[in-house]
């Protein structure tokens, strides 16, 4: 284990599970014996289940219920077929979401370089397999060529597998913008067409995002960003963005929830979860954009796991993923034939033909392999740098947003925010050092290094921001009326438009890209 104890929570396919914690010392021959007793009952279970015909899956993941729901019951019901014998699969919870998942898998490495007892790493963008590769965590396995040949290599320049074969991307997601119609028309704002929109000063505390840190999907989006406008320009759209979040929770999920019900007017989104929170709420309540010009479609991987304890069935697992049929679970719509059963997932498949072979039938009807991409996405410069963009985001942005946000009020009040947003946003690295501190290691293996530097930044940002005053009456004085009207029309609308809908639906607008 590493130095900080996990618990981990274990669910099986039907959700139930049981508490395992580590420890990392033992003071009493009876504890010793405690253990050897539960070692010897967890070997009775496993014999058990062997005699039984059962076997077992281990998977961390950040995908939602209906994602793993969905994959367990049909690859399960494939392996029952093909074996005869059952299988189970178990998701490891550990709290968190893709990013907190890549630190434990890399933190559990450190401790047991041969294996840590997990099959496999699923969902979480492209970014932490590249990272998990380069770390010499990663198997690699080929897809058999009767499947691969289905898969497209790339997207807009975006790498979809591995060519090393150490992960694939099953799926892909989208960045871009959700927004509520009724809460926006409400406080008289236009509906937001690029990032930029989003650290425009009227949209102050009405913006979403989740903390890059802890979201997979919500870095992508600010890596875009920053690749998007360059590095300065980019900074200044994240830190007057950032002045403008509501709050940052953990989860990318709740910046769609938060948006149904007017508490954010805006904010950052994966395209699926906007879809299935538009198909919740309805089409009249919820909107979501593509920020033309200025986004990308990138792959969400999976990767089996050094000295995976079942590799043969996690091999089996990938194959089915990237198959069609396995594809068919992302894109079909419920029921359909070989579709979900239960949840209707709306991903895209990232086989190019399946497309028009499910015309009528997928909840998404649009090829994004027929999109033109007019930004060019250096994946290996945005992996690189992952661990420090997100904790310089944090540093400058998220840990002294108060600080921030007196500034940034302030600048408003002046009505001097874009003539002040340079000195602000101005970052403690430039692109090159930034990169030649990701490129060296020293930000992922040197944690003395890491801690006196975000001291700086912390310091930097704080010098930067100006004190924080006692009373904040400015924040304290936000139109809290039209706050209050707005949050309660919204989930009025909402809950009578989420009565007349259910499923996904159909989601037929292509964005300019």
């Amino acid at each position: 284990m590493s130095d900080t104890e996990h618990t981990i929570q274990v669910r099986n396919t039907h959700g139930l599970g049981t508490k395992v914690q580590s420890v990392h010392s033992v003071q009493s021959v009876q504890f010793v014996h405690l253990v050897q007793f539960f070692q010897f009952i967890c070997l009775f279970i496993a014999l058990a289940a062997a005699a039984n015909g059962q076997d077992k899956l281990v998977l961390l993941s950040p995908h939602w219920e209906g994602i793993r729901y969905e994959f367990a019951e049909a690859f399960s019901a494939r392996y029952k077929a093909e074996t005869g014998r059952a299988l189970e699969f178990q998701w490891l919870e550990i709290g968190g979401g893709a990013s907190d998942q890549m630190r434990f898998i890399r933190s559990e490495f450190k401790a047991k370089p041969g294996g840590i007892g997990i099959d496999l790493f699923f969902g979480g963008g492209v970014d932490p397999y590249q990272t998990l590769k380069a770390d010499g965590v990663l198997e690699a396995y080929r897809v058999p060529d009767e499947i691969l040949r289905g898969v497209a290599p790339s997207i807009g320049g975006q790498p979809l597998y591995d060519p090393d074969y150490t992960w694939y991307a099953p799926t892909m997601a989208g960045f871009g913008i959700i927004y509520n119609k009724v809460a926006l028309r409400r406080l008289g704002l236009p509906e937001p067409k690029t990032w930029e929109d989003l650290g425009r000063p009227e949209f102050f505390s009405w913006v979403g995002s989740a903390d890059p840190r802890k979201s997979g999907s919500v870095h992508m989006a600010y890596e875009i960003m920053l690749q998007a406008y360059g590095w300065e320009r980019g900074w200044q759209i994240i830190t007057a963005l950032g002045a403008n979040v509501r709050a940052f929770p953990s989860s990318a999920s709740q910046t769609p929830r938060d948006a149904a019900v007017g508490e954010v007017a805006t904010g950052l989104c994966i395209d699926f979860y906007a879809w299935r929170q538009a198909a919740e709420s309805g089409a009249d309540l919820i909107g979501f954009v593509y920020p033309a010009g200025l986004t990308v479609i990138n792959g969400d991987g999976v990767g089996i796991l050094k000295g995976a304890p079942h590799r043969d069935i996690a091999r089996r697992f990938l194959d089915f993923l990237m198959s069609e049929d396995g594809q068919k679970l992302f894109l079909l719509k419920q029921g359909e034939p070989g579709g979900p059963r239960k949840y209707e997932l709306g991903k895209f498949s990232v086989r190019p033909d399946l497309y028009a072979k499910s015309k009528n039938h997928a909840v998404i009807e649009v090829n994004p392999f027929d999109w033109k991409w007019n930004l060019k996405y250096d994946a290996a410069k945005g992996s690189a740098r992952m661990t420090l963009v997100d904790d310089l985001i944090g540093a400058m942005v998220i840990d002294p947003k108060e600080r921030l946000n007196n500034a940034w009020t302030q600048a408003i009040a002046n009505k001097k925010a874009e003539s002040k947003l340079s000195r602000l946003a101005h970052p403690p690295v430039t692109e090159a050092e930034a990169m030649t501190i990701a490129k060296s290691g020293r930000w992922k293996d040197d944690p003395e290094f890491r801690s006196q530097t975000l001291k700086q930044w912390a310091e930097f940002a704080s010098a930067k921001y100006g004190p924080m005053p006692a009373s904040n009456q400015f924040l304290r004085n936000i139109p809290a009326l039209a706050a209050l009207a707005t949050v309660i029309g919204a989930s009025v609308y909402m809950r009578r438009r989420s009565a007349m809908r259910r499923g996904v639906g159909k989601f037929a607008a292509k964005p300019a890209l």
